[in-house]
């Protein structure tokens, strides 16, 4: 008989607001503002158990370099630190079953919304918020209008009649998902940017 499958990922609607632990205080506070009424739109949260069971692997690693970098260590150190994990993450593999109950729920808020992710004629874009059981200001990373890509973008113009907010929101999501998961240098894209900014400027 197979062990069943860990639910990581929960709407809004069944999660309890009291456990911070699982769902993050982020989560937790969207949860209570659903049960209690409060226009929220609609989203799910994939729990901390999730990024727990992700490293089980390799934990002992991961609780080495958390401690080293718990010291404040100079940059040098600190980069090198950082690079180690993101060797780590690469190493790893999603736990079971993560995947699919993330792919299902998007079906889930495209049903409430009535928009399709990847449909360039009827877009949904969504945020990613990252969260934990305690509050961490500053340190928590957000990405904006997951689901913008080449062809979404030019149909997102079209919908709302606004070209430049199209491509300023797809340059921003590309900047925050570039920076946030995949640890390019954010001067690289304020240089392109601001060469950009300044060619058309003198243009115009």
């Amino acid at each position: 008989m197979s062990n069943p499958v860990k639910k990581y990922v929960y709407q809004f609607e069944e999660g309890d607001p009291e456990n911070k632990r699982l769902f993050g205080g982020k989560g937790a506070s969207l949860i209570r503002m659903v049960k209690v009424g409060l226009p929220v739109p609609p989203g799910f949260i994939i729990t901390t158990e999730a990024c727990v069971d992700f490293y089980v692997p390799r934990k002992s690693e991961v609780d080495y370099i958390e401690f080293e970098l718990s010291k404040n260590p100079p940059p040098e150190v600190r980069d090198k630190l950082i690079e180690n994990v993101w060797n780590i993450i690469n190493s790893l593999s999603l736990p079971s079953g993560l995947w699919e109950q993330v792919v299902e729920n998007v079906k889930i808020i495209e049903q409430k919304t009535g928009k399709k992710f990847g449909d360039p004629n009827n877009p949904l874009l969504v945020s990613v918020r990252s969260g934990a059981p305690i509050s961490m200001p500053g340190m928590m990373d957000t990405v904006l209008n997951l689901g913008l890509n080449d062809e979404v973008v030019v149909g997102l113009a079209k919908l709302t009649d606004n070209e430049w907010f199209a491509y300023d929101a797809y340059r921003r999501f590309i900047n925050m998902f570039g920076k946030i998961v995949l640890s390019i240098d954010e001067k690289l894209f304020n240089k392109v940017f601001e060469e950009l900014n300044e060619k058309y400027v003198k243009e115009v």
